[in-house]
């Protein structure tokens, strides 16, 4: 099987999520007043995953599983989490939502479920972070669990509750696209950068020319564009800012080929924010095969899922930020979208 030449008629999936990609499942779990979150990703059965890091501040956990050399070939969840180093605890809930389904990596007798996990850094978001003698997180991912589906919201849910980006306040996005003969590439995106998401103070996004059907607004490219479109940033807050991404497809990619995925689909994350991969972020990208369909061209094949993978990532950090929503205890540090630009049409 392989993926025709690339038209302009290609369309995102059914939901425009990273679960239009079958087998997979979503679930956010929030917290208002902590202002923070967790997303767990599960698939129906075990996948084979990949990662490429551009940050220079990455919090993470099991990403030694998904290395080059080592012996476990799939994972059985992925978490995004807000928290900073006390969200990862969330794999833990996770682990242990599938260890009683005895879901794992059998070693005689037992299962042990592998769940690779990134973090982002929202303790200082305005939130109450009191949460007593252990965070919360484990036990939100673990309820999550329960929840997954193939329909998600998007905005200030899950790991993006309390993201922040530059000017605006972040969130979590997510985008499919359509290939041909029955290829889907999926991605989702938790939006805590350094960087900013519009051109400017403007109401457009770098993302832009990637949108498909007014996703995020439609308003396209500025006219003129602006002579300072890139935001002067300061050093007051540093390692305080991530973009955690994961990239998925139905195409039956190893690990090598995932690999190339990720460090491909980087480039999205460079189309919709800016600046990025700075020593402040901790930028990372998984990429995910449920191993359906075989491609007859692999190396023409990926790089065509590379681009698509990139470009959908794109959109979806600019949907994240798009539909972000105002702190119902009005703690925002930032105006969402909406509220900076007004006339927001959904």
């Amino acid at each position: 099987m392989t993926i025709r030449d690339q038209d302009n008629s290609l369309k995102p999936g059914a939901r425009n999520l990273i679960t239009d990609v079958p087998g997979l499942k979503v679930a956010n779990r929030s917290d208002a007043r902590l202002k923070s979150g967790v997303t767990v990703l599960l698939p129906d059965r075990p996948v084979t995953a990949a990662y490429d890091i551009r940050g220079g501040g990455v919090g993470s956990r099991e990403l030694g599983a998904l290395s080059p050399g080592g012996t476990v070939e799939s994972i059985h969840g992925l978490v995004l989490s807000g928290g900073s180093a006390f969200g990862l605890d969330a794999a833990t809930g996770v682990q242990s939502y599938l260890r009683e389904k005895s879901i794992g990596f059998e070693i005689g007798d037992v299962n042990v479920p592998i769940v690779p996990q990134a973090i982002l850094f929202d303790l200082l978001n305005g939130g109450d972070k009191d949460w007593g003698t252990f965070p919360p997180y484990r036990d939100m991912a673990y309820a999550a669990c329960s929840d997954v589906a193939d329909t998600f919201e998007l905005g200030s849910t899950g790991a993006g509750t309390g993201a922040t980006t530059f000017s605006l306040k972040g969130g979590l996005g997510s985008a499919s696209l359509q290939l041909e003969d029955g290829l889907i590439v999926g991605a989702l995106a938790a939006v805590n950068a350094m960087g900013s998401a519009i051109i400017g103070q403007t109401r457009h996004f770098w993302a832009a020319p990637l949108e498909i059907d007014g996703e995020f607004g439609g308003h396209g490219l500025p006219e003129p564009f602006p002579e300072n479109p890139v935001p002067k940033l300061g050093l007051s807050n540093p390692g305080e800012n991530t973009t955690l991404c994961v990239v998925a497809t139905n195409a039956a990619l190893d690990r090598k080929a995932l690999t190339r995925l990720a460090i491909m689909a980087q480039t999205g994350m460079a189309r919709a924010l800016m600046p990025v991969h700075s020593p402040l972020d901790g930028d990372i990208v998984f990429a995910l095969s449920t191993g359906d369909l075989p491609l007859s061209d692999p190396l023409t094949d990926l790089n065509r899922l590379g681009t698509h993978a990139a470009n959908s990532l794109s959109r979806a950090i600019a949907r994240a930020v798009y539909f972000a929503e105002p702190d119902p205890h009005d703690t925002d540090l930032k105006p969402t979208y909406s509220e900076m630009f007004s006339s927001k049409a959904r």
